[in-house]
């Protein structure tokens, strides 16, 4: 576990903040914790309750313990020492423009769904099912996960030999293999688009492949990665 670097340690304060505000309004004021997670969750654009500011804010919520404590362990894992390597400038520039990534590519293939049910990525909401209009409305992403994909990209290209260990594996798998491994996974996993799973598959990938980018960005601009 490294030691908590600036920029990783306030985005694990502003998602615990957060978080337990969300689970003390859904034990107190229900209503308010219902328009808390709407308003600040990622919703598609023809939602009614899209607002620009989600394409940020759902990076900061989370639906459930587990969810939250396994992000938070990953950006305190991978993050700390891509922050320590890169300094708190160029960290939260990736960490952003990761999440944010993740986020468009999430949409896009939402909106491709949409497009493929009803020949537009913006149809007349008022013209389609009813049961459409929920699924379109409701249908949120919350969570860091993307911009934690885009960490563990950046790990395995920067450290590729570094061995990691997993809990129920307790076998070291290089870092480069890991990062292969778990991206193929996730498309596999996406692509398969099984019923009841709730996992934004897209969406890590649109971490990894934001982060992809602009890692070999910067590699043009300098002879290293940072």
């Amino acid at each position: 576990m490294p030691p908590l670097t600036p920029v990783v340690k306030n985005i694990l304060i502003i998602n615990v903040i957060l978080f337990v505000f969300g689970m003390l309004a859904t034990s107190m004021n229900p209503e308010l914790a219902t328009k808390f997670q709407v308003y600040m969750s990622g919703h598609y654009p023809l939602s009614e309750f899209f607002f620009p500011t989600q394409v940020v804010t759902h990076m900061f919520m989370h639906g459930s313990i587990s969810h939250i404590f396994f992000n938070m362990f990953g950006i305190i894992i991978f993050g700390a020492t891509l922050e320590k390597l890169w300094g708190p400038k160029r960290f939260l520039i990736y960490y952003f423009f990761t999440g944010v990534g993740a986020f468009f590519l999430h949409m896009f293939i939402f909106g491709f769904e949409v497009y493929q049910s009803f020949g537009s990525f913006f149809p007349e909401m008022s013209a389609l099912p009813e049961r459409a209009q929920q699924y379109i409305n409701y249908s949120g992403v919350v969570g860091a996960s993307g911009a934690l994909f885009g960490l563990l990209l950046a790990f395995g290209m920067l450290f590729p030999n570094t061995k990691l260990y997993l809990i129920f594996f307790p076998v070291g798998i290089k870092a480069k293999y890991f990062v292969i491994g778990y991206g193929l996974l996730e498309l596999y996993s996406g692509l398969s688009n099984n019923q009841g799973d709730n996992v934004a598959h897209f969406a890590h990938l649109g971490g990894m492949l934001f982060g992809f980018i602009l890692l070999k960005r910067w590699q043009k601009s300098k002879n290293t990665f940072y």
